[in-house]
C-alpha cells in the first residue's frame, strides 16, 4: 500500500470551478467592452468538472452543489450577455440585408 495521500477530488474540482468561474468573469467583462471572446476551452473545462463530481462519493458531490449552481448562474449570465452583444450587432447599419 502506499502512503501517497489519496488525491482531494473534491478540492481539486472546486478549484477548478473556482478557475472557469473567472473564465466566465473575464469573458463577461471582454464581451461588455466589445471584444471577441474565445470560449472554445469553456465546454470541456466544464465536462471535466462535472465528470469529476459525478465521480466522488454521494455526500462529497452533494457538499459542492452550491458551487455548480453559482457556476450555473455565472454561465447563464454570460450566455445572456452574448445574445445581447449579438442583438446589439444585428442593429448596425450593413448587418441587415
Amino acid at each position: 500500500m502506499s502512503d501517497e495521500p489519496l488525491p482531494d477530488a473534491a478540492g481539486n474540482a472546486r478549484e477548478e470551478l473556482a478557475k472557469v468561474s473567472s473564465l466566465v468573469l473575464t469573458a463577461r467583462r471582454l464581451v461588455a467592452s466589445g471584444a471577441l471572446v474565445d470560449l472554445s476551452a469553456l465546454e470541456d473545462r466544464v465536462r471535466l468538472i462535472c465528470e469529476a463530481v459525478q465521480q466522488m462519493p454521494a455526500e462529497e458531490g452533494r457538499g459542492m452543489l452550491d458551487d455548480l449552481r453559482a457556476l450555473i448562474s455565472r454561465l447563464d449570465t454570460l450566455a445572456a450577455d452574448l445574445e445581447q452583444r449579438l442583438a446589439q450587432l444585428a442593429d448596425l447599419p450593413g448587418t441587415r440585408e
